[in-house]
């Protein structure tokens, strides 16, 4: 093999790798997502996430309970960055599926074309409601 046919990432490798280095920082005691929000021909990345509690409060849970430990989700921290609306086409990649509200989130959000995820969270209803908006949804490779 020549120099110029190495092995290269796809940008999806690449994105995926951006959100579980994201997922590092959370500061939820239970599961750590991250999340990247990208262009559709993967040159810009518009906003970034991982789930942890709000700006200048403590790092940490509020509650050590299951669903209800008061952490922000990565989606939504990404989402919180992103500018642009239905107008700006955009892919997420993020270390675990949406739940259910991460998706109506995104929906909401408008201009979502893909859901790239690394690993199913415990319910699928949130890629059901993804597939229901005609966002197409990817269980990633790596």
């Amino acid at each position: 093999m020549n120099e110029n046919q190495r092995d290269r990432p796809s940008f999806e490798e690449i994105y995926m790798n951006f959100a579980r280095q994201l997922a590092k920082r959370s500061t939820c005691i239970r599961l750590q997502v991250g999340a990247v929000v990208v262009s559709v021909d993967y040159s810009q990345v518009y906003g970034v996430g991982y789930n942890g509690n709000a700006k200048g409060f403590k790092n940490g849970c509020d509650s050590s309970e299951a669903g209800n430990c008061g952490c922000l989700h990565a989606e939504d921290n990404a989402l919180l960055k992103t500018h642009g609306g239905p107008e700006v086409p955009k892919i997420l990649f993020v270390t675990h599926s949406p739940c259910l509200y991460c998706a109506k989130r995104l929906v909401n959000k408008g201009g979502i074309k893909k859901v790239y995820y690394g690993e199913l969270y415990r319910s699928e209803a949130g890629l059901e409601l993804l597939r229901q908006a005609d966002i197409k949804v990817l269980a990633s490779k790596d």
